[in-house]
């Protein structure tokens, strides 16, 4: 054996004993490389804490398979690369991809079976070589842990967006939409809501869409505070058992007891989600007359959220940015004509913070919101949402009237006016209303400073208000049947509720950036011939300029 050959078979022998070594060591050391410039299947801590406690398989089902436009193609691909990161950190992890309608032969059966069981679909165009055709789409995935199921969103309906819009923004979602999935059937249901009653609060068929999204999630129950003027003391024990109070829409005054209840369940621990109207003005009032009177109504709440760090005032806020309106305008024969208008007092309030409640979520409907100040002491304040530069609060007693719709204004109208907080996230350590006061019944657990807390306080209490059908069924929450918009309300006060009761921080997945470069079609559009005739023309020139250079030589080699 000479020595290059020698040398050759040993270089060989250490390549391969390197990359045994190297596979040896990949069995107990795992490792991924994530090259995306934002991070995007970089899965976050919470996330993977999640992951790491599923002990037994998981599955889950992703009902993206099938003919689809290429936005959908790109939601289908993202999901299967951040399930293919979750599968690879614990293989307890399985997925698959499935189409629900497997023939065209029970196809209705099927998605009138799904739609019943939550399974929105929604139905898109394709195009395949000039043909258009529509496809009834399902961007649903469902996880399944020993019997356990939960309902897991792909797609976020913004309202106005494009396809493409939704389809980038929906990405975004998917890690926290997949591990909060997770949580749920891994997870046995722990925490408690109480739904505040006996407080002149707003019917139950109002809220059936908001109480029934709770329920997948947490043990609901309502707790009528009428039992304080017997036995406040028991009141106030069995209301801090529970870890979230709602109070949605109060009409009738608290009395002393009532916020001493309220309050020392707040002072020990106990987390709270208020809608509170400072004004008496309803919609149907309105549309019966044309007009109307709006006047302040007090719930005798104002001293003790002061004492938080706010403050509501009995007015309405005004904004340009309001939610449409559909009006009779006349009759065409028999049929009565309605016009699509802005409704001044319903703020279309976007949200521009990075706090994971509102972040990536779509407008919030209010209807005769007050406004929100922010006092100054030791609670931290976030103002979650609020109305558009454009806008003003109106004081009360007024007359508000319909013909506000055909009101001429001009930018100097809302000159140091806009920007009017009408939600505000409140955390620290308040102090009690009561402190150093007599109190309204005696309490040998009393504190005057709280521990470590938060709340959400919305000024509107129609926010979690649901219309209901035909059949005055409850229909989904945000959903305007009048103007077929969908509004953020749902993903909005879900987000407050799981922000008020997340212990191990899931919510904070929200704030994730993801980052897809979309396809400017305009710039397409405009240079349309160019880029034509360099892909098509490139490619042939090239191989042109080869085959000349390949043959020259070729001749050149063997003509010596």
């Amino acid at each position: 054996m000479t020595g290059k050959v020698k040398k050759s078979v040993l270089s060989l022998l250490g390549t391969l004993v390197a990359l045994l070594a190297i596979n040896f060591a990949s069995s107990f050391v795992f490792s991924r490389f994530d090259l995306t410039h934002d991070n995007r299947y970089t899965l976050s801590e919470p996330a993977l804490n999640i992951i790491s406690e599923v002990q037994e398989p998981i599955e889950i089902e992703v009902y993206l398979e099938g003919n689809f436009p290429l936005e959908f193609r790109r939601l289908q691909t993202e999901t299967k690369q951040i399930l293919e990161e979750f599968s690879a950190y614990n293989n307890n992890v399985i997925y698959k991809f499935v189409n629900p309608i497997i023939s065209e032969e029970n196809a209705l059966q099927v998605i009138e079976q799904m739609y019943k069981e939550g399974y929105k679909p929604i139905n898109v165009t394709v195009n395949d070589k000039g043909k258009q055709s529509q496809e009834v789409v399902f961007p649903w995935a469902k996880v399944t842990f020993q019997g356990r199921t939960a309902r897991i969103p792909l797609l976020k309906n913004a309202m106005g967006a494009s396809t493409e819009e939704k389809v980038n923004t929906s990405v975004q979602h998917l890690e926290y939409a997949f591990v909060d999935g997770i949580n749920k059937v891994i997870h046995e249901k722990s925490k408690k809501i109480a739904i505040i009653k006996g407080i002149g609060e707003v019917n139950d068929i109002y809220m059936a869409d908001f109480l029934m999204s709770l329920r997948d999630s947490y043990f609901i129950a309502p707790f009528t505070l009428d039992s304080v003027a017997m036995n406040p003391q028991k009141a106030l024990a069995q209301l801090s058992e529970y870890d979230l109070a709602i109070i949605a829409k109060p009409s009738k005054p608290f009395s002393e007891d009532k916020i001493q209840v309220l309050d020392q369940y707040v002072m020990n621990g106990g987390k709270s989600l208020w809608m509170l109207d400072q004004v008496q003005a309803e919609m149907d009032s309105l549309s019966m007359n044309g007009s109307m009177l709006a006047y302040p109504k007090d719930q005798s709440l104002g001293e003790m959220l002061f004492k938080y760090g706010i403050r509501l005032n009995p007015n309405l806020v005004k904004d340009e940015m309001g939610t449409p309106i559909k009006l009779a305008t006349g009759q065409q024969g028999s049929e009565t004509v309605y016009e699509e208008f802005t409704w001044k007092f319903a703020p279309f309030a976007m949200s521009t913070s990075n706090h994971p409640i509102v972040k990536n979520i779509d407008g919030v409907k209010f209807d005769f919101a007050n406004s929100i100040d922010t006092l100054k002491n030791d609670i931290k304040k976030t103002i979650l949402l609020q109305s558009s530069p454009y806008s003003k609060t109106v004081g009360v007693p007024s007359e508000i009237s319909l013909n506000v719709i055909a009101e001429e204004v001009t930018p100097e109208t809302y000159k140091d006016h806009g920007n009017i907080a009408l939600a505000v996230l409140l955390e620290g350590n308040f102090t009690s209303v009561f402190n150093n006061r007599v109190l309204p019944f005696e309490d040998k657990n009393f504190k005057n400073k709280g521990v470590t807390n938060k709340m959400v306080v919305i000024a509107d209490g129609d926010v979690a208000r649901n219309q209901l059908d035909q059949n005055y069924e409850p229909m989904e929450l945000g959903y305007d049947k009048w103007t077929n918009n969908l509004f953020g309300n749902k993903e909005f006060l879900m987000n407050s509720v799981n922000y008020l009761l997340d212990d191990n921080g899931l919510i904070n997945i929200r704030t994730k950036d993801v980052k897809l470069p979309l396809l400017n079609k305009e710039e397409v559009y405009k240079d349309y011939d160019k880029i034509r005739t360099l892909i098509v023309g490139l490619p042939i020139v090239l191989l042109i300029i080869f085959g000349f250079i390949f043959t020259y030589l070729r001749k050149k080699k063997y003509t010596k």
